[in-house]
């Protein structure tokens, strides 16, 4: 009987087989504060002194397009703030959405960590507003630890649409067993675990730490 070529010849498996190679983050509630999130907008209702309810009902009408990519800042703003005359700037009020953001600074040091002793491959997986995502991008330095970026603004699609997480796959190359997700939404991290992808509900840095170690991912 003739016999595999070497090439074809089942290996035994390796224990190593699984281990993470690659992290899958989102950014908003994980390195950083939500970005235009509710509690921003009620924030900018107080400080300008606007309805919180009619502001929250138009930028519900309008979420799905705007994180899509496919209106500007400034188209959102005349349809959610400026549909009227205002005692403020457009820039103003841009300033201040994007001067909500805050870092969880103990977050991006500890992916920083991670990324440089384990020469881990780094993607982002987002839903968020052109500007104000390339605003954090900056600001924070993702670029200097992030090595690619699906985020809604640019694929035109919002999670949890499987697709995104489908895209993040063929960008990366990488096996959905060797990648590890990081995120605060649950119903997130269960479409990207249905794709076989390895999940972690983020809810806290010591919770999250304690998760990263049982996949073998552990700072000194």
């Amino acid at each position: 009987m003739p016999q595999w070529p070497a090439c074809m010849q089942q290996k035994t498996p390796d224990m190593k087989e699984n281990k993470i190679t690659t992290l899958f983050l989102d950014i908003g509630g994980v390195l950083l504060s939500n970005g235009w999130g509710h509690e921003s907008r009620r924030a900018a209702a107080e400080f300008f002194h606007l309805d919180y309810d009619e502001l929250q009902a138009r930028h519900k009408l309008l979420m799905g397009i705007y994180e899509e990519g496919k209106l500007s800042i400034s188209a959102y703003l005349d349809q959610v703030i400026f549909y009227e005359e205002r005692p403020f700037s457009a820039d103003e009020f841009q300033a201040f959405m994007f001067g909500c953001t805050t870092p969880h600074e103990d977050m991006i040091a500890l992916i920083r960590q991670l990324k440089m002793k384990y020469h881990l491959k780094i993607g982002v997986v987002n839903n968020e507003a052109k500007e104000l995502n390339e605003y954090r991008i900056r600001k924070f330095k993702f670029n200097e630890f992030v090595d690619f970026y699906i985020s809604s603004c640019y694929v035109h699609m919002r999670k949890p649409d499987p697709d995104m997480f489908r895209l993040a796959l063929d960008i990366s190359q990488v096996l959905p067993q060797h990648i590890l997700y990081l995120e605060d939404e649950m119903m997130h991290v269960s479409t990207a675990k249905s794709l076989g992808i390895n999940g972690i509900k983020h809810n806290n840095f010591l919770n999250t730490s304690n998760e990263l170690a049982g996949f073998g991912l552990v700072v000194d």
